[in-house]
């Protein structure tokens, strides 16, 4: 097993993500057979183990927690998140939610506490002094009931960059969405120099893209089996995200013991890939995307007489396309009705301005019938 130094603690490369656990068909977690894959983990040396509060229908906590009671408390560390991002839990003191998640989890500390999925609409939430959500996490961490506090994110790089403005000298650690697609569609190259320049590692999620990243189409699957055809599919992302030097964590959600073998047997493997290989998986990452080319030059918005962020809308387009998850939904509605794709007068100034040619009237139309859809 690969270890990452952390302020002297001694992390595995890879983390085990308590988020897909195996479940019966009444969706119920399968505490037997989870309790077999996180034996095995740990025999084979991970010992970092990601849940949150509302993983599972609120059970990863408490199926984690039991599992964990089976070994000694300082031989792995446990990380869970604050959910900001649920409206239930607004009205309730932070308190309150992390004396239920230590109680959940069976433990009298976190090694590891995230606010979960910091993002554009709900920057405010931490930004409110009254709340002071991050200064009473803050307290706790003096008092070791969290001994490392984070936050995982899905944000725009905008939104990021406001909350580290802010906050980035207390954050220590950041958990975000990367892996050889994303590097472009989620800009998660830019979040990656931004947080490498602030000193802050960075911890990857969905480093498969659930699963979609461990089946490759059949033409770029056979580019990887020409160059390394004793790799699986999946090993090649973790590999990719492996040749980051900020990159201390790399989550999966295991839910087979087959996919459990090959990732031990990947992070056990000393071979890295070349710099050659790293492009090669950055450009079938590209290839898959077949999205709007837009390059952001930002000509478009200088003569948008609505004031429409043009290559804002584009980019969210662009990632929904691929994969219409809650945190694109998150960016879409984080903007106001007045700025949103619908509000496009179908002038034509921008297509005419366009560098690349795209027709902007048109890819709003559409951005804005998609939207429609998704939403009914």
């Amino acid at each position: 097993m690969k270890y990452n130094d952390f302020k002297g603690k001694k992390l595995s490369a890879l983390g085990y993500g308590c988020m897909r656990f195996p479940v019966f068909e009444d969706e119920t977690v399968n505490e037997e057979l989870t309790a077999k894959l996180v034996d095995e983990a740990i025999k084979n040396g991970v010992n970092y183990f990601d849940t949150a509060y509302m993983y599972h229908k609120y059970q990863s906590e408490v199926v984690i927690g039991k599992i964990l009671k089976n070994y000694p408390r300082d031989s792995f560390y446990l990380a869970t998140k604050y959910p900001g991002n649920m409206g239930q839990v607004r009205d309730r003191h932070p308190s309150e939610v992390l004396d239920e998640q230590l109680n959940k989890c069976g433990v009298d500390y976190f090694d590891f506490y995230l606010l979960h999925n910091v993002s554009d609409d709900n920057l405010e939430l931490y930004f409110d002094e009254e709340r002071g959500i991050i200064k009473y996490f803050l307290e706790q961490k003096e008092l070791g009931r969290i001994r490392h506090l984070g936050f995982s994110t899905h944000a725009s790089v905008g939104a990021l960059r406001k909350f580290l403005e802010k906050y980035g000298d207390v954050m220590e650690f950041c958990q975000v969405q990367m892996n050889f697609v994303d590097w472009e569609l989620q800009s998660a190259r830019e979040k990656y120099d931004m947080l490498t320049e602030r000193g802050i590692p960075v911890w990857v999620m969905e480093p498969v893209r659930g699963g979609r990243l461990a089946e490759l189409p059949e033409e770029h699957e056979a580019k990887l089996k020409a160059v390394h055809p004793e790799y699986s599919t999946a090993s090649w992302a973790f590999r990719w995200l492996m040749k980051l030097p900020n990159v201390t964590m790399i989550l999966s959600g295991m839910t087979t013991p087959e996919q459990l073998a090959d990732n031990l047997n990947t992070f056990s493997d000393k071979a890295e890939l070349t710099d050659e290989e790293w492009e090669l998986l950055l450009n079938i990452g590209k290839e898959m995307l077949g999205t709007v080319p837009c390059t952001a030059c930002r000509y478009c918005c200088e003569v948008c007489p609505v004031g429409l962020d043009i290559p804002k809308l584009i980019a969210i387009y662009n990632e929904m396309l691929f994969s219409p998850g809650w945190g694109a939904r998150q960016k879409i509605a984080a903007i106001p009705d007045d700025k949103k794709p619908s509000a496009c007068i179908g002038c034509g100034a921008c297509a005419d301005i366009c560098p690349q040619r795209i027709d902007v009237p048109k890819t709003m139309a559409d951005f804005a019938e998609f939207l429609e859809k998704l939403n009914k």
